[in-house]
């Protein structure tokens, strides 16, 4: 698994907390604690990047209550899982508008990108306030009319609006928890030549079981990219 490009769609903590009558935000918190299970399984499996859609865009028009628990739970995710992913050299990353976070939001993900900016294992890409089409949008308004551009320096504008501190390149597996069975506006461009790998499992109950049986399911997975393979005769 190594040089894998991973992203998950974290869909479910809301609906697994209210079939336990719980509030949803008990299921955001839920969701957190497995996102450590998962980062942590990640980096074991050796995988280079793993991308995380933790708050989109259309994220806001959630209730307020809502959204804000959310951002205290990024913010202090940020401040105590820090360190531990210093000592497992992690490089921590947020992806995504930064314009509407609040100024306490941006300055815990800038220091935690630049306590782990030296760390090499594994790339932890965490999009929040992310719209994989108004990152598109935005990249195609800086290319203008360039007629030299190809999809490589596209990619490297995408990387610029999005705040990515180093290139992740194309996702190679897509995880969607929920049982939802559809992208959401998360990384179309990287996400041309995806596996993709939908189940119906909640985001919290996911963890380290769930994550090694996606990258089982993509080890048995051919990847032709648009071309005829000699061994498969089609």
């Amino acid at each position: 698994m190594h040089n894998l490009h991973v992203a998950i769609i974290m869909d479910g903590n809301g609906r697994w907390a209210q079939r336990r009558g719980l509030p949803r935000t008990a299921g955001h918190i839920e969701g957190a604690k497995a996102v450590n299970a998962v980062v942590e399984t990640a980096a074991r499996a050796g995988i280079r990047a793993l991308s995380l859609y933790a708050f989109s865009a259309d994220n806001w028009a959630r209730p307020s209550a809502e959204v804000a628990a959310l951002m205290r739970l990024l913010r202090r995710y940020l401040m105590t899982e820090t360190q531990r992913c210093i000592d497992q050299s992690i490089r921590i990353n947020v992806i995504g508008r930064r314009d509407r976070l609040s100024a306490g939001l941006v300055r815990a993900i800038e220091q935690s990108e630049r306590l782990t900016a030296s760390c090499t294992k594994m790339h932890l890409r965490i999009a929040v306030d992310y719209s994989a089409q108004h990152s598109i949008l935005e990249a195609a308004r800086r290319a203008g009319s360039r007629p030299d551009l190809d999809p490589e320096r596209f990619h490297e504008l995408l990387d610029e609006v999005d705040h990515s501190a180093s290139p992740a390149g194309p996702v190679d597996l897509l995880i969607r928890t929920g049982a939802e069975q559809r992208l959401s506006d998360f990384m179309l461009w990287q996400c041309a030549y995806a596996e993709l790998y939908f189940t119906d499992c909640m985001w919290p109950d996911f963890a380290e079981e769930g994550l090694r049986a996606a990258l089982d399911h993509y080890a048995g997975r051919q990847r032709r990219f648009g071309k005829v393979l000699a061994e498969a005769g089609s």
